[in-house]
């Protein structure tokens, strides 16, 4: 029951985004930057917590801008959460290297190693620009630059990739955010835009499947 009422809290933040962060500017000020750089940080940082918000946030931070600029600036936002997933790439990438894939022994429930396998695949196909298009997808943003640190791609390469990653990935969601965040149907139906944007991000990850099941 404890499991279930967690989902449920779990997806009422996610579908009612905008309204969550609507009541967090007013209570907590400008507090809610930290509140988001570090919620930017744990889901590309840490390996066993891949299942935040992250494109649906950025979109919801931009609508935020739009619509409360005074007390919630744009030109604030994008380069602080840059950073912060530039922090969240670089913890990940030398978590792989130092510990590897010794991590799953622990047995977490949210630490699955279908998410590694997915990840691997992502980068037998597209090799190290997996960096930059993993940024778009969740779960496997998660794990790539956790898998980069465990195999053999030096940094030199990898911070190049993720460098171009975190800003294409911030840049173009909380600006799309910020053109829409004042459009009538998108606050008014915030849940089917969250429900678009997870269904976007998440073809590339289908697309493998059907590859594998039905294309030889």
């Amino acid at each position: 029951m404890e499991l279930l009422n967690i989902f449920s809290d779990g997806l009422d933040f996610l579908l009612h985004l905008n309204d969550y962060l609507d009541g967090w500017i007013k209570d907590y000020g400008v507090w809610l930057y930290g509140i988001l750089f570090l919620i930017v940080f744990v889901e590309t940082g840490l390996v066993f917590m891949p299942l935040l918000p992250g494109d649906s946030l950025l979109f919801a931070a931009g609508a935020l801008a739009a619509r409360q600029p005074d007390e919630f600036n744009i030109m604030i936002i994008i380069p602080l959460l840059i950073t912060a997933a530039l922090l969240g790439d670089n913890t990940n990438y030398f978590i792989g290297k130092k510990i590897g894939v010794r991590i799953f022994d622990l047995n977490w429930k949210l630490l699955k190693k279908e998410y590694l396998d997915q990840t691997e695949a992502f980068y037998e196909k597209h090799g190290g620009k997996t960096i930059i298009m993993a940024r778009f997808v969740p779960i496997v943003r998660t794990f790539a630059p956790f898998v980069a640190g465990m195999g053999s791609m030096k940094y030199r390469k990898f911070i190049a990739y993720c460098i171009s990653g975190a800003v294409l990935w911030v840049v173009s969601i909380s600006v799309l955010g910020y053109i829409f965040g004042h459009n009538a149907w998108v606050k008014e139906h915030f849940e089917i835009v969250v429900f678009a944007i997870i269904g976007i991000s998440l073809l590339p990850i289908l697309f493998q499947v059907v590859k594998q099941k039905f294309i030889k």
